[in-house]
């Protein structure tokens, strides 16, 4: 038998452990309870901005300019001149305290069984240097690209390469208030020779906004 000095320690000892199981469980429910509470959209509830920061002045308005939703008539340009359209839409909002500009573009499905593609990019200005920074990102492709730059006389302009190191130009062209023609440009020779292989056509949906 056990003397009342060990059997104290003892019984301290189970009262202890079944506290800590009882922590345990309840430390449990608590997280079952907030994961089943947490609401996937509180994200959206923060990340717009409804314009940008006013720390970046005039230098918003290159990209700003475009906020908003557009229609899109998408052509993909193959290397034998052969053209794929695509019809779909893009759009362009402030986000991040009006840091950046997130841009979706979105293509609809050819039919009722299909499924449409999404890609976008986070696009903010360095106010010290004028030049653009865009991250792009494709996850269904598992693409993703940087591409820089900025304007260049009446269209924007920027390059990068593309993950398997070919040079990348993505243009702004023809730039309306309720259109532009967006170009994509690849060359395979550092530059000398560009070829097109994409040429989307937008259209403002609605009036325009200020950017």
């Amino acid at each position: 038998m056990r003397s009342f000095g060990e059997l104290g320690r003892w019984m301290a000892a189970a009262t202890a452990a079944a506290a800590v199981l009882a922590c345990a469980g309840s430390a449990g429910e608590n997280a079952r309870a907030g994961a089943a509470a947490a609401d996937p959209r509180d994200i959206f509830g923060v990340l717009p901005a409804l314009g940008p920061h006013p720390s970046l002045g005039h230098h918003a308005d290159l990209f700003g300019r475009f906020v908003g939703t557009w229609d899109a008539d998408y052509s993909f340009i193959a290397a034998d001149g052969s053209v794929r359209h695509k019809r779909g839409e893009v759009l362009f909002g402030w986000i991040l305290d009006g840091y950046a500009i997130q841009d979706i573009f979105l293509s609809y499905p050819d039919d009722s069984s299909g499924e449409r593609k999404m890609v976008g990019g986070i696009r903010y200005v360095d106010p010290r240097t004028d030049r653009w920074t865009v991250m792009f990102v494709a996850p269904g492709f598992n693409v993703a690209i940087r591409m820089e730059g900025g304007a260049e006389e009446d269209r924007i302009v920027l390059r990068g390469r593309d993950p398997d190191g070919v040079e990348l130009r993505w243009s702004f062209n023809d730039i309306q208030a309720d259109a532009f023609v967006w170009r994509g440009e690849v060359s395979h020779d550092g530059g000398r020779t560009w070829r097109v292989d994409e040429e989307h056509h937008m259209r403002r949906r609605g009036p325009a906004r200020a950017g």
